[in-house]
């Protein structure tokens, strides 16, 4: 089964904590902090493989974790760095931010690496929160937090021209004449599964990528049969190319599907219409002649759009060579660079900002917290002002230090006691 979507949920590696010691030497008696730092934890990186053309993979395994980093530990010993987790996709894949339909990041032209999700870093031992003031700080940093992300996989196919039309037209039976693709090729009266890659080999060095792209019937854009499946597919193509059966072996009207297929186009995305288009006119073999009313009537409704029409047998390989090369003609004037879709979300945005601090109970009970940034925020608040101690309560609740509090079992009118200020709880 060919798969060109995947939804999974991927989740970095959490950051080591710092840790908190003391230099406990025969000869030191005031040994100073020796707390290390802990490892950074994992990241998650997607990479393409120019190996694979599905998402298959995906589809078995839904949960992709990094390695955490490693806690540090005492005498300055820093923690080690978890590994980080590498997901191999084609080139072609789009990643998308489930809840939000988001683009982080397109896998396609030059992008062939890109780290999605960041592990947490490292926390820094106690040894880094040594001052003047403060020779023996009894708190280190935690770690930073692991990020979890449910992701969709997008595929969409890298090919120059795009090859639509309604089921049983000719088009597995082109792409099988003029390139090296092999589809399967019946007569089914619904559409082909997956799309079909070929390279078309033109003289002196020319050629392109065409890609036979299933699904596109009428009311595909609102997902009838396979529409939404496949039309994400013609996004990147440069040049559509409509396949239309001009001998009328199936009873239908060539113009109506053209019309039909460039309203479903025009529905998913108006830009796809800015796109070249060709007709290929199909099954002249069975026709009188090379020309009969329906391919006359093609060229009177659409050449005068500048929609060149191209009557062929993709049995007998008439007229593909004209084809074929007018093709080659239209992508000359588009630009040769792939079409890649720019991010939309940052992940890094989901990361939280934990700064180090300790609770502890002094001898009379009180509830005493000490950390760095407290430190510095007593520096510069003036907690005597109704306006300034409503700052600092803000902060206390913002870094989660209340509800801690609370875990801890505070009781209103309990003591709060941070380097030298006092304060009465009241919840």
């Amino acid at each position: 089964m060919f798969a060109d979507r995947a939804t999974i949920i991927i989740k970095s590696g959490r950051g080591g904590n710092g840790h908190v010691s003391f230099r406990r030497e025969k000869y030191v008696p005031n040994g100073g902090p020796d707390g290390g730092d802990g490892g950074r934890g994992g990241s998650i990186i997607f990479e393409v493989d120019e190996g694979l053309n599905t998402l298959t993979d995906y589809r078995h395994k839904r949960k992709y974790a990094a390695q955490a980093g490693e806690d540090g530990g005492k005498k300055n010993c820093h923690g080690k760095n978890g590994e980080d987790l590498i997901l191999k996709v084609p080139a072609g894949t789009v990643i998308k931010d489930a809840a939000s339909d988001r683009v982080i990041a397109d896998m396609s032209g030059d992008n062939k690496r890109q780290i999605v999700i960041k592990g947490g870093r490292g926390g820094l031992g106690n040894q880094n929160y040594a001052t003047s003031t403060m020779q023996a700080p009894k708190y280190a940093q935690p770690g930073g937090e692991a990020t979890e992300l449910e992701v969709k996989l997008e595929l969409k196919v890298i090919a120059d021209v795009g090859l639509v039309g309604f089921p049983n037209v000719g088009k597995s039976t082109l792409l099988s004449r003029v390139t090296n693709a092999q589809p399967k090729i019946a007569n089914y009266h619904f559409t082909t599964l997956s799309p079909n890659l070929g390279v078309v080999d033109l003289d002196e060095g020319m050629g392109f990528v065409i890609a036979d792209i299933p699904g596109l019937i009428e009311g595909a854009s609102e997902g009838v049969g396979l529409g939404l499946e496949f039309l994400r597919h013609i996004e990147r193509t440069k040049v559509i190319i409509h396949m239309v059966d001009a001998a009328g072996t199936e009873g239908r009207d060539p113009i109506a599907d053209i019309h039909a297929i460039n309203k479903e186009l025009n529905a998913y995305n108006p830009a796809l219409l800015q796109k070249p288009q060709v007709i290929a006119a199909n099954k002249i073999d069975v026709i009188f002649g090379d020309e009969n009313e329906i391919i006359k009537e093609l060229r009177d409704e659409f050449e005068k759009d500048e929609i060149r029409v191209f009557p062929i047998s993709a049995v007998s390989g008439k007229g593909l060579k004209e084809l074929l090369y007018h093709v080659n003609q239209l992508l000359s004037k588009c630009s040769r660079e792939t079409f890649v879709y720019e991010p939309e979300f940052d992940p890094s945005l989901l990361v939280g900002k934990d700064e180090p601090y300790t609770i502890t109970r002094a001898d009379d009970a009180a509830f005493v917290v000490e950390g760095p940034k407290i430190d510095k925020m007593l520096g510069y608040t003036n907690i005597d002002s109704e306006k300034g101690f409503l700052f600092f309560q803000k902060f206390l609740k913002e870094q989660g230090i209340l509800e801690e509090l609370e875990k801890r079992g505070i009781q209103d009118g309990d003591t709060v006691r941070m380097y030298g200020n006092e304060f009465d709880y009241y919840k």
